[in-house]
């Protein structure tokens, strides 16, 4: 019963978890003059692009260390120039960030799925993939896991990448500066789209991407202080604090990387002529 009882206890104080999404509680719209809209009791959470400007929310919440997803359906048809982005960013011009970013394409050809780690405002260590359904058709669940150990993307649960902690080998890892959650709508036509060749089709305007079922299991940021007792340490085994791949997930992920991936820096020589980082060889 004691057992029972810390653990609750520990969950309590370390878990802000959306049972029931609701944007309206758990967002705020920053930007866009209306293009953003929540709809459905706080249910659905749209943002729109047009020629004008696009649109863009933010979490009320600051974490160190969670698991942050969202449902979305991202712009269906020509879509080229437009990146619909979700990301996990601090403050200040030497900022963190774990990027999720989709380009856009023509109607027919994929979208591109971009991941990015910067930490102190570096990054530089960018994968790219398609993905292996059409994700304009239906809502589809895009996942952050942030630990002091890893950073776990994932797709409908499948994990895509990981980005260990390696600093041991000096590799800048996000650790220590809290961030919200954001996501986007914007035009980038000037590179998304086959580095820019392709251009923004305003007459399909305004281009509209849906979101639902935002979930934030994390150590909120409040303060200056973690929710999560002794401020970031690892929690109980099994919680998203110290989760990790197991051999069936990495399987997956190398299923992913094999079939799906178009661009991982860790194989670009020409990119790095002084040699590879050091945590492209110590992986």
């Amino acid at each position: 019963m004691a057992n029972t009882y810390f653990l609750a206890l520990f969950l309590s104080l370390t878990v802000i978890s959306s049972v029931s999404a609701n944007f309206q509680r758990d967002v705020e719209i920053t930007w866009g003059d209306g293009r953003g809209q929540i709809t459905n009791n706080g249910e659905l959470l749209t943002l729109s692009l047009d020629k004008s400007s696009g649109s863009g929310f933010q979490s009320k919440n600051e974490y160190l260390f969670g698991k942050i997803g969202m449902q979305m359906k991202l712009v269906p048809g020509n879509s080229a120039g437009t990146v619909t982005t979700l990301y996990l960013k601090s403050q200040g011009t030497t900022w963190d960030e774990i990027d999720f970013e989709f380009l856009g394409n023509l109607s027919g050809d994929p979208y591109t799925l971009h991941t990015n780690v910067y930490t102190q405002g570096k990054g530089d260590k960018e994968q790219q993939f398609k993905l292996w359904f059409d994700p304009t058709a239906d809502f589809h669940t895009y996942t952050i896991l942030w630990n002091p150990q890893r950073i776990i993307f994932t797709v409908d649960g499948t994990p895509i990448r990981e980005f260990k902690n390696m600093e041991s080998v000096g590799t800048l890892f996000p650790n220590n500066q809290p961030m919200r959650m954001y996501s986007s709508l914007w035009n980038a036509d000037d590179w998304a789209t086959r580095g820019g060749l392709v251009k923004t089709d305003w007459s399909k305007a305004p281009f509209t991407a849906s979101y639902r079922g935002f979930n934030q299991e994390a150590c909120v940021w409040s303060n200056g202080k973690s929710s999560c007792p002794n401020g970031s340490e690892q929690g109980t085994t099994g919680s998203w604090l110290s989760q990790e791949l197991d051999s069936t997930a990495q399987e997956r992920m190398r299923w992913v990387q094999k079939n799906y991936m178009i661009y991982n820096y860790c194989t670009d020589a020409k990119r790095f002529p002084q040699g590879l980082p050091k945590e492209c060889l110590a992986a």
